[in-house]
């Protein structure tokens, strides 16, 4: 028995290295609660509470109440923290969330499951089982009569104060950084408090939640470069979405008129701090409304979920104080152009010079379009200057194949981009409904893709078929979930909010 246990020890990393002076101290207490006959990997644990939920139900009670109420609890986590006193032992348990501490005394459990936890570590997790009550310090505290062993951490967690200082190791161990950080627990908290307030915003007006394909023969929807890869069986190539557009639009035709979809997009781009090629986008579409009301809509969407998790409609990011008061800014493209780029206006009447700006911003990509260059210039020195939420309206026809120009001006696109603290959080228009106008425009894309652009759009015959039946007018919108997470989690980096990035391998 001995043997098997050292080989499965010898194990425990992937890489074959010597284990650490602490790791092997690990290891040989865990052998000897085996020896001991303790289950050490138990099927199941009966619990009453979670270290949260007992927080949240007792921490308002005082010493006297708690006394007086004998509350009997069974609560599992982490050990973090233990601080022996002779015959008795303060520890703290955690969850991702909040901190337990517990009481263990040998008068209490007996001095043989006193000594056994001694074979205990910081990491391993247990239950606690007991009566809440209060220390001399006030703090909320089990009175342990039982202690169940669940399950052993072989290898010693990051320093208590410092915790994980790598960065990269907390994207790559998010486990680690969730156990260490309850920052981070928060983080993914807000995330999904974003989810189900987007749900409940969307189905308290008549939406219905849909699904679309994620591997699809044509990739469309929006001007990326997508992920290729091949099915066996059907022997055909296939790419991974970077939207959800074009087949949510063909329920719109089927009569769907109020249709939303929670999806995973992919987009073979580089990764930057507000930029993962794996995302997460909400997209929805309303059919009888523009663009003009896409934007009302927006604004009470996010005045909702900042009420609904901030309880406030002025959040912090950052040093800005981001006001989500009502009504936002609304701001001309070209206007927004003049006004943050720092060019002279007049430089903007000599296309030839704008590619050629524009080519010194992205060296490794000339625009080949006076609109893809101006693009480009909007991106690198306009956007990071707008911190309010504000929408960007009316882009260049050229770049939005999918949307209706704009009535006054034919060049331009009824469109708009929601901007905040300098990142493009949601992109809407109303949507092209001529079948005909929507083939021409992506033959323009197609030419644009045979002269070298990547991103341009491929040419979907059987969307142009879907419209060819009827797009009633329709206004839809993609608003970037990670992205908005950054912003009411207060993070600067989209991998704070993913819990597991992609990341390049070791």
């Amino acid at each position: 028995m001995t043997d098997q246990l050292t080989k499965k020890g010898r194990n425990l990393k992937l890489v074959q290295e010597d284990l650490s002076d602490q790791e092997l101290v690990r290891l040989e207490k865990w052998k000897k609660l085996q020896e001991k006959g303790l289950e050490v990997f138990p099927h199941k644990a009966e619990v009453s509470h979670s270290v949260f939920e007992v927080i949240k139900e007792f921490a308002h009670l005082g010493k006297e109440e708690l006394e007086a109420k004998n509350y009997q609890v069974k609560v599992p986590g982490r050990i973090m923290a233990i601080r022996k006193m002779g015959r008795a032992t303060f520890f703290h348990i955690a969850d991702f969330r909040q901190r337990l501490q517990v009481y263990l005394r040998e008068d209490q459990v007996g001095k043989e499951n006193y000594e056994l936890f001694d074979l205990f570590d910081i990491g391993d997790v247990v239950v606690a089982e007991g009566r809440l009550f209060r220390t001399k310090t006030g703090e909320l505290t089990i009175l342990a009569e039982k202690l169940r062993f669940l399950a052993k951490c072989f290898h010693p967690l990051p320093e208590k104060w410092h915790g994980l200082q790598d960065v990269e190791a907390r994207y790559r161990k998010r486990y680690l950084d969730l156990i260490m950080s309850p920052d981070s627990g928060k983080t993914f908290i807000i995330r999904s408090q974003i989810v189900a307030g987007i749900r409940k915003f969307l189905e308290a007006r008549g939406f219905i939640e849909v699904e679309t394909p994620m591997m699809q023969v044509i990739p469309g929807g929006a001007l990326a470069r997508p992920f290729k890869t091949f099915h066996q069986a059907l022997g055909i190539d296939l790419y991974l979405r970077i939207a959800p557009e074009l087949y949510l639009k063909r329920l719109v035709v089927g009569g769907m008129e109020k249709v939303y979809e929670i999806n995973r997009n992919f987009r073979n781009e580089g990764l930057d701090s507000q930029h993962n090629p794996e995302f997460t986008m909400l997209e929805f579409y309303q059919a009888y409304i523009d663009y003009d009301q896409l934007m009302d809509l927006t604004e009470e969407l996010f005045v909702y979920l900042a009420k609904e998790i901030h309880g406030q409609e002025d959040i912090p990011f950052g040093e800005e104080t981001i006001s989500f008061r009502r009504p936002w800014k609304r701001l001309k493209y070209q206007e927004a152009i003049h006004q943050f780029s720092g060019l002279a206006p007049g430089r903007f009447d000599n296309p030839k010079e704008i590619i050629e700006f524009a080519a010194n911003l992205t060296p490794d990509k000339k625009p080949p379009t006076y609109a893809k260059a101006l693009d480009v210039i909007f991106d690198k020195l306009v956007k990071e200057k707008i911190v309010q939420p504000t929408f960007i309206i009316n882009p260049p026809r050229e770049i939005s194949p999918l949307a209706k120009a704009d009535r006054d001006n034919p060049s331009e696109a009824a469109r708009f981009e929601l901007i905040i603290a300098g990142m493009e959080i949601a992109n809407a228009f109303s949507e092209l409904t001529d079948p005909f106008e929507q083939r021409e425009r992506f033959e323009e894309q197609a030419a644009m893709r045979q002269n070298g652009d990547e991103e341009s759009h491929l040419v979907d015959l059987d969307y142009v078929e879907a419209l060819e039946y009827g797009l009633p007018p329709t206004g839809g919108e993609g608003v970037g979930i990670d992205r908005l997470t950054m912003i009411f989690a207060n993070r600067k980096s989209i991998r704070e909010v993913i819990l597991f990035p992609l990341l390049k391998p070791r």
